[in-house]
């Protein structure tokens, strides 16, 4: 049977491929988006699997829409107007596919910064919208280029990570945020706001959501994958109550409903009273491998090795001199380091960086210090 032409032109994903490779013990992956499986909060989550077993009316079909006292808990957690609704998917990514098959045509435009999260460039592609592509600066994206782009063209969506951004790290300023809800309102262009790295500031403030500055424009995606384990695969999308009724009818279609059993699971650990611990040691142990990796970074790569401090997330975006970031990731793979090259976050050619996006939340400091070295040595080798 042939494939649909939507599927054909999707290139597999990089980062899935190489984690294959990377999962090698004598491979130090500093490539996938993995939170430090040690600190997972298992332990806070024992006694509420223990009981599952006496709860058999978890193991029912259940409503599409989310486990009520879960949704409860949510309404009340992040104060959602009674305007707005909330949908439990199997993991954000679900969402994200929900929402490109809900509201995108074949030739749409959604607006993306560039580099952008991979997952979400597979996603779009294979509804076949039009990505038109926006540069992002230090303290979000090109505001200029942005309103141009919405008033010249019939744009239908904006996707963005505007809290420690995939692949860069980058984190909007407040004055940002509140201009590009202002010209979503302007131009009547829906914000998809990806929240999955927001629980995970070390440092610095926490400023508001760019949806709370245009909720009737905006859609919010969240993950719980980082802050309680990916394997759960749960995560939430809320907005105008019209939006998200359209999300349910087609998750219904999709897979009925998710784990009602993980969702339980999810809302004992959000209510534990050690969970608040939990999230603050997860971010001082990233904050500490973060700094940990930027200093191995200063000192042992060449000056035109550049990267921006991080205040929060899992990554680090490492610009290198122009160079075929592909070939050179290859070779680091073949001395045992694996890492993702910029090539993959970008929709085209144009304003295209070389660069490598590092991990710093699954990898102990030994090795963070053993992949800069031989990151150092691969770049003296090709110079």
């Amino acid at each position: 049977m042939q494939l649909a032409q939507s599927l054909q032109a999707i290139k597999p994903s990089y980062i899935r491929e190489i984690l294959s490779v990377a999962n090698s013990a004598d491979v130090i992956s500093l490539a996938g988006g993995l939170p430090d499986g040690d600190h997972f909060p298992l332990a806070l989550m024992e006694q509420s699997i223990q009981r599952l077993s006496s709860r058999a009316e978890l193991f029912q079909y259940g409503s599409t829409a989310g486990y009520g006292p879960l949704l409860d808990y949510f309404r009340e957690c992040y104060q959602l107007p009674k305007e707005q609704d909330a949908l439990v998917c199997t993991g954000s990514q679900q969402g994200l596919d929900l929402i490109a098959r809900v509201f995108l045509d074949a030739g749409d435009k959604v607006v993306m910064e560039a580099p952008s999260y991979l997952g979400a460039l597979q996603v779009f592609g294979l509804a076949q919208a039009s990505i038109e592509s926006i540069q992002q600066r230090a303290d979000g994206p090109d505001l200029q280029e942005l309103e141009q782009c919405f008033a010249n063209k019939t744009i239908k969506m904006f996707y963005a990570v505007p809290d420690f951004h995939n692949p860069t790290g980058v984190c909007w300023s407040l004055e940002v945020r509140q201009k590009v809800a202002q010209l979503c309102q302007q131009y009547n262009v829906a914000l998809i706001e990806d929240a999955p790295y927001r629980e995970l500031r070390f440092s610095g403030t926490e400023l508001p959501l760019v949806s709370s500055f245009c909720p009737e424009h905006s859609i919010v995606l969240r993950s719980y994958s980082k802050i309680a384990t990916p394997g759960i695969r749960l995560g939430l999308v809320s907005g105008p109550k019209a939006w998200v009724s359209a999300l349910e009818r087609v998750k219904q279609g999709a897979d009925l409903h998710s784990s009602q059993p993980m969702q339980a699971v999810l809302l004992d650990l959000l209510q534990h009273d050690d969970f608040p611990n939990h999230l603050n040691n997860l971010r001082e142990l990233y904050r500490k491998r973060c700094q940990y990796l930027a200093n191995q970074l200063i000192e042992k790569l060449p000056n035109n090795c550049q990267f921006e401090q991080v205040e929060g997330g899992m990554f680090i975006w490492l610009q290198l001199p122009d160079c075929d970031v592909d070939s050179l990731a290859k070779q680091m793979l073949n001395v045992g380091v694996a890492v993702v090259p910029s090539s993959v976050f970008y929709q085209s050619t144009a304003g295209k960086q070389s660069a490598f996006r590092l991990n710093f939340t699954n990898a102990c400091d030994s090795d963070l210090a053993l992949a800069v070295e031989r990151l150092a040595q691969v770049l003296e080798a090709v110079k």
